[in-house]
This record gives structure tokens, C-alpha cells and sequence, in this order.
């Protein structure tokens, strides 16, 4: 059995998705969710049109999807295609993924917290210990690469991870080998982990 056919409890979001292939490759390789970004701040933009289309195919594909936009009216003309809303800003949705440096307020309630110091930059920093004492499903995002991701899961042994950057050829033009790389790595630290 290779690692990619082995089965890791951890939670892998990959962001950053621009066509249906990738959506194709992530269902294939493993992956959990697919993030499409709708921020036109970001290099990985995707038009209102685009991103309802590539909601529509990872929902055809089983996928969990996600619009990824710093604050909620930049997903006004999408959100209703998605599963999960991630927002930099804190918004009262009952499917927000709130993504930030800094611990949630007690009644900033939401479905995940992803802890993100890069906000969609994909610069790795150094990641502060009170994450790890954070209760529901946090998921660690920010720089993930093979070469950090095994640290990354044994110092915090999160619900899951966000990667992104370190995935792509260039901004939206993800890798099927690099995405099969760390989803290996991944399935290969859970399990060594458990052992």
C-alpha cells in the first residue's frame, strides 16, 4: 500500500484552487476541503462566476468547499455555492471558518478557526503556544511545506491544516506531485505519531 492509499485522521484543507482539475486531483490524492479565494486582494482571485463553478464541481465530487475572502461582503456574490465561509474578518455565520493571528474572542463562536500569521501571504512564523489549548476544530494554516509540516503536527496536534503556496508552480497553478508530496507527508507524520 503506498502512503497516498494510506488514511491520515488529520483534516487537509488545500487552498488556492483555480480549475476543476485541481479539485479533481485534490479528491483523488485524499484531501478534505478545497478553498477557492474570492478576495480581489489576492493573486488567486477567482470572479464571482468562477467560484461558484468550482463550488459546483467539488460538490458534484463530494468535497467540502470553501470561499475565502478577507471580510463577508467580498463573498456576497458566491457564498451561497459554498459549504464553509472563511473570513479574516469575525462575521455571526453559522458556516464561518474564521482565519487570524490571534486568539477568538469567547463570543467569536464559528465551525473552524484556522490560525493563519500569513493572511494568505504564505510566509511560515513561528506559532504561539495557546493555539494548541484552543477548543473545536483549529486548523494550523500559514507556510505549511513538507519541510515543517511533521513539526507543525507534533508541537500542536491540530484538527487540521491549510496549505496552500507551497503547492503551486506559480499563484493558482497548483502541482499534482507537490499536492501528492504533502498529503504523503501528512499521512506519513500522523502515523508516526500513533506509533
Amino acid at each position: 500500500m503506498s502512503l497516498i492509499e494510506e488514511t491520515s485522521t488529520m483534516f487537509i484543507k488545500v487552498c488556492g484552487l483555480t480549475t476543476e482539475q485541481q479539485i479533481d486531483w485534490a479528491c483523488d490524492l485524499g484531501y478534505d476541503a478545497i478553498g477557492v479565494v474570492v478576495t480581489p486582494r489576492s493573486k488567486r482571485c477567482c470572479s464571482p462566476e468562477r467560484a461558484r463553478a468550482l463550488a459546483e464541481h467539488a460538490r458534484r465530487k463530494g468535497i467540502l468547499s470553501f470561499a475565502v475572502a478577507y471580510e463577508v461582503d467580498e463573498v456576497d456574490d458566491s457564498a451561497s455555492a459554498f459549504d464553509v465561509i472563511q473570513l479574516y474578518e469575525w462575521a455571526p455565520l453559522a458556516n464561518l471558518a474564521y482565519a487570524s493571528a490571534t486568539r477568538p474572542q469567547a463570543n467569536q463562536h464559528a465551525a473552524y478557526f484556522f490560525y493563519d500569521a500569513s493572511v494568505g501571504s504564505g510566509v511560515y512564523a513561528e506559532i504561539p503556544d495557546w493555539v494548541r489549548t484552543l477548543p473545536g476544530r483549529v486548523v494550523i494554516a500559514g507556510g505549511l511545506s513538507v519541510g515543517n509540516v511533521e513539526s507543525v503536527i507534533n508541537r500542536y496536534q491540530p484538527y487540521g491544516l491549510d496549505v496552500s503556496s507551497s503547492l503551486e508552480l506559480a499563484p493558482g497553478i497548483k502541482s499534482e506531485a507537490l499536492m501528492a508530496e504533502f498529503k504523503a507527508e501528512v499521512v506519513r507524520a500522523t502515523n508516526a505519531g500513533r506509533a
